[in-house]
C-alpha cells in the first residue's frame, strides 16, 4: 500500500506538468480546430528562459514570470505568422505549419545553444524531502502541485468571469456567429495563444525542475504525452485535459514502479488508442452532430 501511495504521489506530480500542457492544446483546439504541435517547444523554449534567469541570479517566482510573458509573447507571434493566413485555407495546412514551427523552434536553439544537457543551479530551488506515514514527499512534488493548482484557478477565472473568457468560449461554440455579435476574433484567437503558451512555459519551467534537464528536443515527448492527455479528457475541455494528464501521469508512474519503466512511453500511446477505437471524444469531451 505505502508503494502504491508514493507511486500515485509521483503520478499525480508528473501529471499536473501534462495537465498544463495539455492545456495549451485543448484551448487552441476548442477555439480554431487546431492541433498545434508547436506547443512542446515552447515548453523548451520556457525552459531554457527560466534557466538564463536562474543562472543570473533570479528566484524561482521571478523566473516564472518571464518565462510565461517570454513565451506567450512568442505564441501570438507564432499565430500571427505562422497560423493566421493558411487558417482559412485549410486545417491540414494549419497543421503542416504547425510542424514546420516545430522544428523551427527545436533546431534554431540547438544551433544557438548547442545540443548539450544543460541543468538549473544546485541554489536555485534546493531539493527537501519529508517523511509521512512512510511516503517520501520532496518539495519539488509540492512546487510543481502548487504552482499548477494556482495557475489553473487563474485560467478558470479568465476564462469563466472576464469578458476575454466570454469571448473564447463564444468563438469556440461559432467563431461565425461571435463574429456577426461583435468579437474579434484573430484578437480572441491571439489571447487564447497568448494564455496558452503562458501555461506551457510554467510547465517547461518545472519539468526542468523536476527531471533537472533542459535541452533543445525536451518539449516532444511531453508534448505528445500531454496531446494523448488532451484526448484522453475530450480535446476542447480545460476540465478534461486536466483530468487527462493527471490520469496519464499516475498510470505511467504504476506502470513504471511496478517493473514496466521500459513501458512507460508505450502506455501513454496504447492508451491513445484505445480511446479512439472506444470513446473517441474523450471522458469529458461531447459528440457532436453535423448535418449532411
Amino acid at each position: 500500500m505505502t508503494d502504491l501511495l508514493q507511486q500515485l504521489l509521483n503520478g499525480l506530480s508528473q501529471g499536473s506538468i501534462y495537465a498544463l500542457i495539455a492545456v495549451g492544446y485543448t484551448m487552441i483546439y476548442g477555439i480554431i480546430q487546431l492541433i498545434n504541435f508547436a506547443h512542446g517547444d515552447v515548453i523548451m523554449v520556457g525552459a531554457y528562459v527560466a534557466l538564463g534567469c536562474a543562472l543570473m541570479g533570479l528566484g524561482f517566482i521571478p523566473s516564472l514570470a518571464v518565462a510565461m510573458l517570454t513565451c506567450a509573447i512568442l505564441g501570438v507571434i507564432i499565430e500571427r505568422v505562422a497560423y493566421r493566413r493558411v487558417r482559412p485555407v485549410s486545417r491540414l495546412a494549419a497543421l503542416t505549419s504547425a510542424i514546420g514551427v516545430s522544428l523551427f523552434l527545436e533546431y534554431t536553439m540547438m544551433y544557438f545553444l548547442g545540443a548539450d544537457i544543460r541543468t538549473f543551479p544546485a541554489g536555485f530551488f534546493p531539493e527537501r524531502t519529508y517523511s509521512l506515514w512512510g511516503i517520501t514527499i520532496n518539495n519539488k512534488d509540492l512546487l510543481v502541485l502548487g504552482t499548477t493548482l494556482v495557475l489553473v484557478i487563474i485560467l478558470q477565472y479568465i476564462i469563466y468571469r472576464t469578458r476575454t473568457g466570454k469571448a473564447m468560449r463564444a468563438v469556440s461554440f461559432d467563431g461565425q456567429a461571435a463574429q456577426l455579435m461583435g468579437v474579434n476574433v484573430n484578437s480572441t484567437v491571439a489571447i487564447t495563444f497568448f494564455i496558452g503558451s503562458a501555461m506551457a512555459a510554467a510547465a517547461g519551467l518545472l519539468y526542468g525542475i523536476y527531471f533537472n534537464t533542459v535541452q533543445p528536443l525536451m518539449g516532444l515527448m511531453p508534448g505528445l504525452k500531454a496531446f494523448i492527455a488532451a484526448v484522453l479528457g475530450g480535446i476542447g475541455s480545460v476540465p478534461g485535459a486536466m483530468l487527462g494528464g493527471i490520469l496519464l501521469g499516475m498510470t505511467e508512474s504504476l506502470v513504471a514502479g511496478f517493473g514496466g519503466s521500459m513501458y512507460r512511453d508505450a502506455v501513454a500511446f496504447i492508451i491513445l488508442i484505445l480511446v479512439l477505437l472506444i470513446r473517441p471524444t474523450g471522458l469529458l469531451g461531447k459528440g457532436v452532430q453535423e448535418k449532411v
